[in-house]
């Protein structure tokens, strides 16, 4: 369902401005070698104003992949690229702003539909899909500062040490991982 930016062609009007956005830019079709895939709160519904968008991708030569955004948006206000490591992994994070939006390019050498982003959206859309009296707690719990993961945690009462891992381990019932 998420494999595609098609999710938010016809959604509420920033859905329908990050559609725009993104096709204007060209991104999924730029990028389309490394499996590219909007995830996060926006195509949930469940972002907040000042809510990215995490555009994930499969990436195994970072100086290529390094190139190739440098090439495509390096004129783009706020570019960067951060080479970073996130669970024992190698990531490439490119930001930029385009049409009102800051976009975060999320690379690592892990298919997209195994990657946390990726298997976190699956695991919040089931909940809210079984749970769609959360939404404004959800939503309420970002205004104020709290990341997604730790606010689902929190208003489903997920009890741990780590909120990414938790949700998975309690979504794992509800989604084939």
């Amino acid at each position: 369902m998420f494999n595609s930016i098609e999710v938010v062609k016809d959604g509420n009007a920033k859905q329908r401005a990050v559609y725009r956005a993104v096709k204007e830019l060209r991104i999924m079709e730029d990028l389309r070698a490394y499996n590219p895939v909007l995830c996060g709160t926006i195509p949930l519904a469940i972002d907040v104003d000042d809510s990215d968008l995490d555009i994930i991708m499969e990436v195994y030569d970072y100086s290529k992949f390094n190139r190739v955004v440098e090439w495509l948006y390096s004129d783009t206000k706020g570019f960067r690229v951060k080479e970073t490591e996130i669970r024992g992994e190698r990531v490439l994070k490119v930001n930029f702003l385009y049409a009102g939006f800051e976009f975060e390019l999320f690379g690592q050498a892990v298919p997209v539909e195994k990657q946390h982003a990726f298997v976190h959206m699956q695991i919040e859309y089931e909940i809210l899909k079984q749970n769609p009296d959360i939404i404004e707690n959800i939503i309420q719990l970002k205004q104020q500062g709290v990341k997604t993961e730790p606010a689902f945690c929190q208003v489903l009462g997920i009890e741990g040490k780590d909120p990414y891992e938790d949700l998975i381990r309690f979504g794992k019932k509800l989604v084939e991982i």
